[in-house]
């Protein structure tokens, strides 16, 4: 008896590529609970979700996750996450964070921007948009990243998309 198998490779993103996506920006948030105690767990599947749902719909510019000076709006340390669409993707595993750093008196933040397709939509579907997100966020100034080092090379891709991270540590 012979047979054949064909597969076809779509490059179509999905949703569950997207999650996946977002599974390990939530394993990174996990680390940051493990090393600082924050974000709180019970926030960060939340986190996890609005990503891969702004990352589906093309929505996603960045996001960061950290902890900042509350009286300078300056980060202490930071993950940043950025949408990447095909070119250099990287799909690398969850943590290598530097040498952990003293964050004691500092408050944990998180700072995210929509992409331009977001902002082309009118402002009834932006809002819809927000509304279907699992994280309420208000408008803010993002926190500044003065002097330090920052470190790329890290991203988390599937199925032609995904976002590189980098991250910030201020001296």
């Amino acid at each position: 008896m012979t047979g054949s198998y064909t597969r076809s490779a779509s490059a179509s993103f999905t949703i569950t590529d997207a999650r996946y996506v977002g599974g390990r920006v939530g394993a990174d948030l996990r680390l940051l609970h493990n090393l600082y105690g924050k974000p709180g767990l019970d926030n960060i599947e939340n986190y996890a979700e609005e990503v891969a749902i702004l990352l589906d719909r093309g929505f996603l510019d960045t996001v960061d996750y950290g902890f900042r000076d509350t009286a300078t709006n300056a980060w202490k340390f930071r993950l940043r996450y950025k949408a990447t669409v095909g070119g250099q993707l990287t799909d690398s595993r969850p943590g290598s964070f530097p040498d952990p750093v003293d964050l004691t008196g500092y408050g944990f933040h998180s700072h995210l921007t929509y992409s331009s397709a977001f902002w082309l939509l009118p402002s009834s579907e932006q809002a819809g948009v927000k509304e279907s997100l699992p994280i309420s966020r208000t408008t803010g100034t993002a926190p500044s990243a003065l002097t330090g080092t920052t470190t790329t090379g890290h991203g988390y891709a599937r199925n032609g998309a995904g976002v590189s991270r980098d991250v910030y540590v201020a001296y």
